[in-house]
């Protein structure tokens, strides 16, 4: 799992870089965020583990039916695990980000 998670961290999506560059470094309220964290057989794109959060961004693959699928499965599986998963859509990070940030706040309590 170790490799796949690096060639995420490596490979990451527009939306994600951005939401990093926002959050890393415990920018956002002095708390750390990892991502491409593993959870079970799962990988989150960020997550905070002192809050149990994960948090997703959502593109174009995963407005599909089976993509709709695959992530309620997700989140379900996460939920069991104790973790609360957040989701936004990837234009919300770049129209929103202030709103996005205020938003993750919010379970940072």
């Amino acid at each position: 799992m170790k490799p796949f998670r690096r060639k995420l961290r490596k490979n990451m999506t527009a939306a994600e870089v951005a939401l990093w560059l926002m959050i890393k470094n415990k920018q956002l309220d002095g708390e750390r965020f990892l991502r491409q964290f593993s959870i079970g057989h799962y990988v989150v794109d960020f997550y905070c583990s002192k809050y149990k959060l994960a948090i997703e961004l959502d593109g174009e693959g995963h407005f599909t039916e089976e993509g709709e699928a695959s992530d309620a499965k997700r989140t379900e599986y996460l939920n069991a695990m104790g973790v609360r998963v957040l989701r936004f859509e990837n234009f919300e990070v770049f129209q929103y980000p202030g709103r996005t940030l205020d938003e993750i706040r919010k379970y940072l309590k």
